[in-house]
């Protein structure tokens, strides 16, 4: 466990590392005694480091949701982080590829909430009911620590939050058969990733109720208008100065980004 100094210098230097652009060592290694507890404690701290300097919270991602990627961390469950407004970008965006450190693409399903969610026993039909509508996204992931890194590294780091983009087809949450929606993952005009929503936990709402229960205890849930990122089915993409980016959600449309 780390003192109150401790985390607030962890959170600091990630702050340092988002500004500066240059990656700051593991967690991990610099506190050997971190705790996940620790983490998402640095996790706040460094989110308020960013609302102090203006941004604000749009909603919240899901990360660790694939079986595999918890047994590459060696976790049980997923992780999360909070999404900024700052990292939003629309389809047909020209992002800067310098914000970011190294960063890698996603395709996701975002939720956004219809109405407050919050407490213990929250499952699928709760997410559902109180979401307004399901729309594609990618997430931009990004590390501002060295690697290889420890899961306390990932959750201290906003769960390797980069930015989010949003596009294609709104749907409302019982339009269509969400567990089934496919993607394809383009760079540069070539399929690099291909996945279906159902490899999410089973069911994409299945890690935004974990998520819901996770907050419960600290007092914490979902708001009305904020995005959910409910987890990739899709193996990350790096992505660099000059490429074109496609992901094409069949029925649910498209989104096309480029970096600069």
């Amino acid at each position: 466990m780390l003192t109150d100094a401790e985390r607030q210098a962890a959170a600091d230097s990630l702050l340092k590392a988002g500004e500066t652009r240059v990656v700051v060592p593991q967690l991990s290694k610099t506190y050997p005694g971190m705790t996940i507890e620790d983490a998402y404690d640095v996790q706040r701290r460094w989110a308020a480091g960013r609302i102090a300097k203006g941004a604000k919270v749009a909603g919240r991602k899901i990360g660790l949701t694939s079986r595999a990627m918890q047994m590459a961390s060696r976790m049980t469950e997923p992780d999360y982080g909070l999404i900024l407004d700052d990292a939003l970008f629309n389809d047909g965006a020209r992002i800067p590829a310098g914000t970011f450190i190294k960063p890698r693409l996603e395709t996701e399903l975002a939720f956004v909430m219809g109405e407050n969610l919050s407490g213990a026993g929250c499952r699928v039909h709760d997410v559902m009911r109180a979401t307004e509508y399901v729309t594609p996204a990618l997430e931009i992931i990004d590390y501002r620590t060295e690697v290889p890194r420890q899961i306390v590294d990932t959750i201290a780091d906003n769960a390797a939050f980069g930015a989010i983009v949003l596009g294609g087809r709104i749907v409302e949450p019982f339009e269509v058969d969400v567990r089934w929606i496919g993607a394809t993952l383009s760079k540069n005009g070539i399929i690099e990733e291909s996945g279906v929503s159902a490899a999410v936990m089973g069911h994409p709402a299945a890690g935004i109720a974990w998520l819901v229960n996770k907050l419960a205890p600290l007092g914490d849930g979902l708001k009305k208008g904020e995005v959910v990122l409910g987890g990739s089915f899709t193996r990350p993409v790096d992505i660099a100065s000059g490429d074109v980016i496609q992901a094409d959600y069949g029925p649910l449309g498209a989104i096309g980004v480029s970096f600069a």
